[in-house]
């Protein structure tokens, strides 16, 4: 009963940090902007789906360069979510700063572009974006060099974006009707796809009892890094600082030269390449699908609005708490622990599924915000008078 007990605990701290690693770029974007990306998962994915490609191009170099595929994919898999973050900030979110709503629809509906992005890319896909952003970019680059650009730019941009379009969906179709059925074959399709483990990672360490994966060790451990860089970038380097003063007042902020746009988009590309870095570590716990952010962005909000907004403590604790409850629930140890007290042993049982100890761990944090409603650590100063 104790190994349960202590199997049960070991897994719900490592799910915790699973959980902590996905929560913490959202804690960033969030916590520090108020920026409500319902896109998050859709950035973990995306991480998930780098790992995957990075790990297929070592194996094409052989076993011993495969074993350490996964030092490369972290940094890659950072860099990759965080330009396609960095493009929905400057395309998309610096409009909407303080409409909450517009922005939760508008990152709902990119989240939706990613998913079916990553079902249907293929060649010609790539050819057919390749060719309209040189088109359509190149073209308003080089009309901007007039000096009457400001007074032309809604015709230019009238013209030019039918004529790109019209040209690399010509050229697509094309290369797609000669090199057919080479480069019109899916990449990943709509099926899950697997990331293989070093051989360094696979077996575990033996605790009294029960066993905890070096998987779960490695994730534990980058999570700690991720952690210990956040705070060391927000508390100690220059533009940490001027994130921080940004968040506390942008207009004074401005006044005394920050560049605020620059940091919004610093911010946002600095949470989603964490979304990414959480991407490559889910993809070592199964299989990666187009559907593998939705399994983790609502537990990410929670362990964000449970913790305080803009609070990285709160963040952790918050994170380890409902991850440990979460599964402690689920696995039912519970209910063999209290199989003497029958009320208690019916009411443990029922809830000893992972759906069902979801909803009792929703059910206790809504109890728990009608208590905290600003969290285990509630906003103080100026952004909370805002």
């Amino acid at each position: 009963m104790l190994a349960g007990l202590l199997d049960a605990l070991l897994g719900g701290i490592s799910i915790g940090t699973v959980l902590l690693i996905a929560a913490l770029g959202l804690a960033i974007v969030f916590g520090l902007m108020g920026v409500i990306n319902l896109a998050h998962g859709e950035l973990m994915m995306l991480g998930a789906y780098t790992t995957f490609v990075v790990q297929n191009g070592f194996r094409l170099l052989g076993e011993p360069w495969f074993e350490v595929y996964i030092i490369f994919a972290l940094p890659i898999a950072f860099l990759v979510a965080a330009l396609v973050g960095l493009i929905l900030e400057r395309g998309v979110i610096r409009f909407l700063y303080g409409r909450p709503l517009e922005t939760l629809l508008a990152t709902w509906g990119v989240s939706l572009i990613l998913q079916q992005f990553i079902r249907s890319v293929n060649w010609v896909m790539v050819i057919n974006i390749a060719v309209f952003c040189l088109l359509f970019f190149g073209a308003l680059k080089i009309l901007s060099r007039r000096a009457d650009f400001a007074r032309i730019r809604g015709w230019a941009i009238a013209i030019i974006l039918p004529l790109s379009l019209g040209i690399a969906l010509t050229t697509g179709s094309f290369l797609s009707e000669l090199y057919k059925p080479t480069i019109t074959q899916l990449w990943f399709g709509a099926q899950g796809v697997s990331v293989t483990a070093p051989g360094w990672l696979r077996g575990g360490v033996p605790v009294a009892g029960s066993q905890l994966s070096y998987v779960r060790l490695f994730i534990i451990g980058l999570t700690i890094l991720c952690v210990i860089g956040i705070y060391l970038f927000l508390q100690k380097s220059p533009w940490g600082l001027r994130i921080r003063a940004v968040m506390q007042n942008r207009s004074m902020s401005a006044c005394l030269g920050i560049p605020t746009q620059k940091v919004d988009a610093l911010t946002f590309a600095l949470g989603s390449g964490l979304a990414g870095v959480a991407g490559c570590a889910i993809s070592l716990l199964g299989s990666v699908s187009p559907n593998t952010g939705q399994n983790y962005i609502v537990d990410a909000f929670m362990v964000v609005v449970v913790g305080g907004v803009g609070k990285l403590t709160g963040t952790i604790v918050a994170a380890l708490t409902i991850g440990t409850v979460n599964y402690v629930l689920g696995s039912g140890i519970l209910a063999l622990m209290f199989a003497s007290v029958q009320p208690l042993a019916a009411f443990f049982s029922f809830f000893a599924t992972t759906s069902m100890a979801k909803v009792m761990v929703f059910a206790l944090i809504i109890a728990f915000l009608q208590v905290r409603p600003g969290g285990i650590f509630p906003q103080k100063g100026r952004t909370i008078d805002a």
